[in-house]
């Protein structure tokens, strides 16, 4: 099962980087089309802009956002006071990582719950961004699944002997 949740990890943070990828290509562009603007206006004419481009940067981010949380969690890239618990005796250091790991599934959970409340909430008022017109509910579920992973991932940390890394080969 570890393992299973872990690869799956790889993949969300794979389809995250995807996301970032699509939305630096249409900042690109969009930056590019500007600059062009500018220059075009030199000699009276005119480059546009992509329309609705902040509204696909904030639907795209809020849907790869969340999907790096699971395979930070499959690294232990969470923050840590080093400086302490480097010198703490091991048993300290496996106790406080179960208790992190515990915290983190309680919150990915109810960080889970609302957001499957937002969802529904915009699901029922029909809401669509400005320029695009596109719908906002489906741009929930990759966070809403991102969440699920990161909470699977560290009940099952709770419940390993000792830190496991995984190779990602």
């Amino acid at each position: 099962m570890r393992s299973f949740l872990y690869r799956l990890a790889d993949y969300f943070a794979l389809g995250g980087g995807l996301i970032i990828m699509a939305i630096v290509l249409v900042t690109t562009t969009n930056v590019t089309a500007f600059a062009l603007n500018r220059i075009a206006s030199l000699l009276g004419g005119q480059v546009a802009g992509l329309s609705g481009y902040e509204d696909f940067v904030r639907l795209a981010m809020s849907a790869a956002a969340l999907m790096f949380f699971p395979y930070a969690q499959v690294k232990h890239g969470h923050v840590a006071v080093d400086i302490f618990m480097n010198k703490a005796p091991a048993w300290l250091q496996r106790f406080t990582d179960k208790c992190w790991a515990v915290l983190i599934v309680i919150m990915a959970l109810f960080l889970m719950y609302w957001m499957i409340i937002g969802l529904f909430e915009k699901r029922a008022d029909h809401v669509v961004v400005g320029v695009l017109n596109w719908v906002e509910w489906p741009f929930y579920i990759p966070g809403i699944l991102s969440l699920l992973l990161w909470a699977a991932i560290a009940l099952v940390q709770v419940f390993d002997q000792a830190p496991v890394e995984v190779s990602h080969v």
